[in-house]
This record gives structure tokens, C-alpha cells and sequence, in this order.
């Protein structure tokens, strides 16, 4: 009976890692396929290898939530924000915004602005995402952090 009790629980204890994973993927996916959407390009899927790459980077970020990138092998996007509350659809929607400064006729930001985020969400090759956040020690913020494969960004490319 042990084994059955132990077989069940491990059961459950995957069908709930799934919906937390499927509620946090949804949270960070939507928004990055109404954006790649709103220009033609086709969505990304969620990567529970890219997720957990983002989650054990997160984690090694969360005692300063610094924005330092990983240096991995994947595209990244990153996001720090102050206090509590924030979600994974406002970092992704913080990135998106990057789009008023993005000029794609000549492959460009404006002056002075970032759009590097933006571009790496629209990237055309990109077929798949994974994120993760942390809550900063001592309750400095949330650290955010999305990966893309493959990745984008190549100076000198256009992302579509």
C-alpha cells in the first residue's frame, strides 16, 4: 500500500508542477505572440528546457537581482522590477514596448533608446521561449528573465 501512496503522490505532485508551469508559460507566452502576431510572424512554444535554464539563472540572480546577463547559449531577455507584484505578461509587455523605437527600414533604434528586447521577442527564426521569476532577497524587487532558442540579435540582421 506504501507503494501505491507513494506512486499517487507522486502523481499529484507532477499534475501540479504541470499547472503551475502551464499558468506561468501562459503568462509569459500570450504576450509574446500578440506581439510576434501584430507582424505576420508565427508563435513560439514554451520550452521546459529553456525554462529551466531561466530558472536556475533567476535563482542564481535572485541575492541581487542585478541585470547581468548569463552569457549562455541562448537569446535573453531580462527585467528587474522594484517592490512586489509584478508579473511575467509586464516584463514581456516592458519589452514589447521597445517597438516605438524599433525602425525596421534601416534596422534601427532611435537615438539614445533601447530596442534589443523587442527585437529578440520578433525574431523570425526563434521557434521557442522559456522564463522564469524570482523574488529579489529582502524583498528588492522581482527578477524576470526570458530565453529564446535560437537566438536572435545578430548585428547587422533584420529580426524578420
Amino acid at each position: 500500500m506504501a507503494t501505491a501512496g507513494a506512486a499517487l503522490g507522486l502523481v499529484v505532485a507532477v499534475m501540479l508542477l504541470a499547472r503551475a508551469e502551464s499558468g506561468l508559460a501562459g503568462e509569459f507566452l500570450g504576450p509574446h505572440n500578440a506581439a510576434r502576431a501584430a507582424i505576420g510572424l508565427r508563435p513560439l512554444v514554451w520550452d521546459r528546457r529553456l525554462a529551466n535554464y531561466a530558472a536556475r539563472y533567476a535563482g542564481r540572480r535572485r541575492k541581487d537581482c542585478a541585470l547581468v546577463h548569463s552569457k549562455g547559449p541562448y537569446g535573453e531577455n531580462i527585467f528587474w522590477g522594484g517592490g512586489g507584484g509584478w508579473r511575467g505578461a509586464q516584463a514581456v509587455a516592458a519589452w514589447v514596448g521597445e517597438r516605438r523605437w524599433y525602425r525596421h527600414g534601416d534596422n534601427s533604434c532611435a537615438r539614445g533608446e533601447e530596442c534589443g528586447h523587442y527585437t529578440q521577442i520578433i525574431w523570425g527564426s526563434t521557434r521557442r521561449v522559456g522564463c522564469a521569476m524570482v523574488t529579489c532577497n529582502a524583498g528588492r524587487g522581482v527578477f524576470i528573465t526570458c530565453n529564446y532558442d535560437p537566438p536572435g540579435n545578430y548585428i547587422g540582421e533584420k529580426p524578420y
